[in-house]
């Protein structure tokens, strides 16, 4: 087995106790200590556990939902303020080994990309994760990141030239009466995929790359489905010869190879992993664990393991990532 060495993770949660709750009420009380211990912890076990692991870095982002679910927009800007501004002393205390994903008060554009650019200019992060749509004005109204008011934000992600990271979290209940009486379908087993993967297909839908082609969207869990489904989302009932109904100029699939990269995180499964190359290219994978949520061993053990190339394992492993976020400039 040839081990990478070196690795870098970059689905890697923490929180604070402000956003503790957020993931501890998603999950059952028997889990609650141990959650809580691996969430709140940067400095000791986290980085036990990457030196057992082969993992050289982690790029750190606080939990879902988190700021996303703050529909009052001066409490959400502050939250993300905070939450960046603590991130940055624990990554100051240990440079080498952590990287920082800005959280951002996607509530109102203009606050956003205050806090992006505050983030990477002043605090050095490389980019941004955002835990998909956000709650506006009261619980129930959302807004999603196509909408025409985003495209400010969009232009000074692109000016920037660093990632941004679209993260899972449930739909609300009142959108998604399909769950009902099946709560195991939430969470990672299906509702965060189904609900990240259609926000992916609105940002690519609506034009956006076309106005910002240099944009760099990252998807975890292996793309969230969409590498099975892309070549279906083109070309449905072709024989009809319909025209696509979308405001994009291209194909879907085109926008997904060219702007998308897909984290291992979760999704630690051979099958899904060569699907995910075939699709998309072994340039465009990035090692991840997602930790807390899943062990740090599971997704290095798996990635040492895979049934591909040594080549590609460095590139999903490392020099990937290191490209993506110039961490060898």
């Amino acid at each position: 087995m040839f081990k990478v060495t070196g690795k870098i993770a970059l689905e890697e949660h923490f929180a604070t106790e402000e956003t503790l709750q957020d993931s501890l009420g998603q999950m059952p009380d028997s889990v609650g200590p141990e959650l809580k211990a691996r969430l709140l912890d940067i400095q000791k076990r986290r980085i036990e556990e990457m030196d057992r692991h082969g993992i050289d870095l982690m790029i750190l982002s606080l939990n879902a939902p988190a700021v996303q679910a703050v529909p009052n927009i001066k409490e959400a800007n502050e939250l993300a303020r905070r939450s960046n501004d603590y991130l940055a002393e624990q990554i100051a205390l240990n440079p080498k080994r952590f990287k920082g994903f800005a959280a951002l008060p996607m509530q109102d554009p203009e606050l956003a990309t205050l806090e992006l650019q505050r983030c990477v200019n002043e605090l050095g992060f490389v980019g941004a994760l955002v835990n998909g749509f956000s709650q506006v004005g009261d619980a129930n109204t959302v807004r999603y990141y196509d909408l025409p008011q985003y495209r400010s934000f969009w232009e000074q992600v692109q000016a920037l030239d660093v990632p941004f990271y679209l993260h899972p979290r449930n739909p609300l209940p009142a959108h998604a009466p399909i769950y009902d009486g099946h709560p195991w379908l939430l969470g990672p087993t299906w509702a965060f995929g189904q609900e990240t993967a259609v926000h992916a297909l609105r940002l690519m839908g609506s034009g956006l790359f076309d106005d910002f082609p240099k944009l760099k969207i990252i998807l975890g869990h292996m793309g969230e489905g969409l590498p099975y489904s892309m070549w279906r989302v083109d070309n449905r009932n072709g024989w009809m010869n319909i025209p696509a109904n979308y405001p994009a100029k291209r194909k879907i699939a085109e926008y997904f190879h060219e702007n998308f990269y897909l984290t291992t995180s979760g999704n630690f499964n051979d099958q899904t992993l060569i699907d995910a190359m075939l699709e998309i290219g072994s340039d465009r994978l990035l090692f991840s664990a997602d930790w807390p949520f899943e062990n740090i061993d599971h997704a290095s053990d798996w990635l040492d393991s895979a049934s591909i190339s040594d080549n590609d394992r460095v590139k999903i492993g490392r020099t990937n990532a290191a490209r993506l976020f110039k961490l060898d400039n």
